[in-house]
């Protein structure tokens, strides 16, 4: 049908007659003569209908926007003037012979070049996809998971399949369940991660694995989440914590020399995660924004203003500063405006203090707090967030949680207001995270990652006697604020695996009913293991400049866990839910 793609067709086929297919992108009547740009995935490459060629000419004024056709024509030098150095196809244009139109458009719900709803993207995506940003997108999603199957594949590692339709399991958000048709009142899960499969695939002696895996949660979702998702799950034996590291920070260094041309720093910083709270107020800190959070907690505790003196003096509280380079000059209605921001995260409310003249001490600043505040804590606090003459101070003061949670969003938002962004790649670790967080709620231990993590170091009495002191084998890869990947050494002791579940009140039963596949198979010669996971959706979002995960996914769902093309989901027969054993309930509330 064709013997050329659209955007290959250039000078060095000067001569030649070549047939091209794809759709009108564009047409054009100029005097007499028809241009038509002609666009494949390939790109676009101009067509010329001459009235001289009558029965091509008079198929050419049928054409209308995205109609599908062939065309077979001479390859052409453009005139003097009219070439296009944006294509590849721009110094020639096709001189059509002939005309064959294979399919017919209706006018479309909304043009290519148009800034539509996002609810109307959806719902016609196989014309959002004809969009180029769109299909560039997609392109550079096939380009990343080829590279990173080969740097696997070089690596000694093996793609193989787990089950889609496995257990249910506790990964931290509720399962997608599937009815058995087969076992009545049973269900299946969809996996939310290949984890327990991994991990048997290193008992089993593979050693080196890898999948590209689709994962569901049904979880609350925002916009780098999805119900259905992508991950590149990795899992290794026979490695140390370290050289998993230096591994997978090996692999998304290719992923980039080869998708984007770029050098990513060698190596990645490595933060712990008590470094990364107490500097950036998260654990995903973005190293682009060069603002940090200082603890001032020691220079206030005794000072009489209680919204300070509370929490410093509280083992669970925080006090710390946030210098705003140049802030001073921020306007009230602006530090306002960042004062109900912060009331998101629970804060309630944001201090400040303007640093005018410096020299003058605290005849220097403008603030009105400062008169709560000794002159050793003033110069304190000067002195130790480095503030100059013209600079601002925000405070939080209130648990640790509220001021990481406040004053880390509020040093982004700075940063992105003030422009503050690096235009780069801030690639680092995470790591030393604790092993359990303390659920105040349930008056229990919750894993902070998962209860396959291993921790750092200790035997399972060492555990037992201090959980809230044990660090875990565990590690997260940042990008610019993003967290791409996230992994762990794997527990491969059935004692120390028990102790674990012990902790998190997982009871014996529980953990049979629920793991006993996986604590039987630590009895039979389980290697060391550890892996880790990248977001496949989340890394692409980020390589293109994609607001969103659903930008760079080619069929997504919305917010709301829909998908407006297909209208799922949907109600089914009731003789579908008959053969699987299923009542429908509906809430009262509901007609």
């Amino acid at each position: 049908m064709r013997t050329h793609f659209c955007g290959q067709v250039d000078e060095r086929s000067t001569g030649e007659t070549v047939s091209v297919a794809g759709w009108v992108h564009r047409r054009r009547d100029h005097g007499g003569v028809i241009f038509a740009d002609l666009r494949d995935r390939s790109g676009l490459v101009q067509v010329v209908f001459d009235p001289d060629a009558k029965a091509v000419f008079e198929g050419a004024e049928k054409l209308r926007h995205e109609f599908v056709v062939r065309v077979a024509g001479l390859v052409r030098e453009r005139p003097a003037g009219t070439v296009n150095p944006n294509l590849a196809s721009g110094r020639i244009e096709i001189l059509a012979r002939e005309l064959e139109i294979l399919n017919r458009s209706e006018p479309l719900p909304f043009q290519l070049d148009e800034q539509v709803s996002e609810e109307v993207r959806l719902r016609y995506r196989y014309i959002d996809l004809r969009r180029d940003v769109m299909a560039k997108r997609l392109r550079m999603r096939h380009a990343a998971t080829r590279a990173l199957r080969s740097y696997l594949d070089d690596a000694g590692f093996v793609d193989i399949e787990t089950p889609m339709l496995t257990k249910a399991t506790p990964e931290g958000a509720r399962d997608y369940l599937v009815p058995s048709r087969t076992h009545a009142g049973k269900f299946f899960a969809l996996p939310q991660s290949p984890q327990i499969f991994k991990q048997l695939l290193m008992v089993a002696g593979f050693e080196r694995y890898y999948q590209v895996a689709r994962c569901f949660r049904d979880e609350d979702l925002r916009a780098d989440r999805q119900p259905d998702f992508t991950q590149l799950d990795i899992e290794t034996s026979f490695l140390s914590q370290d050289e998993i590291m230096t591994l997978m920070e090996g692999l998304i260094r290719h992923l980039f020399k080869a998708v984007l041309e770029v050098d990513l720093p060698h190596p990645f910083v490595r933060m712990s995660f008590a470094e990364a709270m107490r500097r950036y107020g998260s654990d995903k800190p973005d190293l682009r924004v060069p603002l940090e959070l200082v603890d001032v907690a020691d220079l206030v505790a005794d000072c009489d203003f209680k919204v300070f003196a509370a929490p410093a003096k509280n083992p669970q509280g925080r006090v710390a500063a946030l210098r705003v380079p140049g802030g001073g000059a921020l306007p009230r209605s602006q530090i306002d405006d960042y004062t109900a921001y912060v009331a998101r995260y629970g804060a309630r409310g944001l201090a400040y203090v303007k640093v005018n003249e410096r020299a003058k001490g605290r005849e220097g600043l403008q603030s009105p707090i400062i008169k709560f505040l000794s002159d050793a804590a003033v110069a304190g606090i000067l002195e130790r967030t480095g503030a100059l003459d013209g600079d601002l101070i925000f405070f939080g003061a209130d648990t640790a949680k509220v001021v990481c949670d406040a004053l880390g969003a509020l040093r982004l938002k700075l940063g992105a207001d003030l422009k503050l962004v690096a235009h780069a790649w801030r690639p680092l670790w995470v790591v030393d995270f604790p092993m359990f967080e303390w659920d105040e709620d349930a008056k229990r231990w919750l894993a902070m990652h998962h209860p396959f993590t291993s921790p750092a170091n200790l035997d399972p009495e060492a555990l037992r006697a201090q959980p809230g002191d044990a660090l875990a084998k565990a590690y997260d890869m940042v990008l610019n604020g993003s967290e791409v990947g996230g992994g762990s050494v794997r527990i491969h002791s059935q004692a120390l695996q028990s102790t674990v579940f012990d902790l998190l009140g997982i009871e014996h039963e529980e953990a049979q009913r629920k793991f006993g596949f996986l604590l039987d198979a630590l009895k039979y010669g389980a290697p060391p293991h550890g892996g880790i996971a990248f977001g496949i959706d989340r890394l692409i979002m980020l390589m293109a400049g994609a607001d969103s995960i659903r930008d760079v996914i080619a069929f997504p769902k919305t917010q709301t866990a829909a998908c407006p093309l297909t209208d799922a989901p949907t109600e089914v027969s009731e003789q579908q839910l008959r053969d699987l054993h299923i009542r429908v309930r509906l809430p009262s509330a509901v007609s």
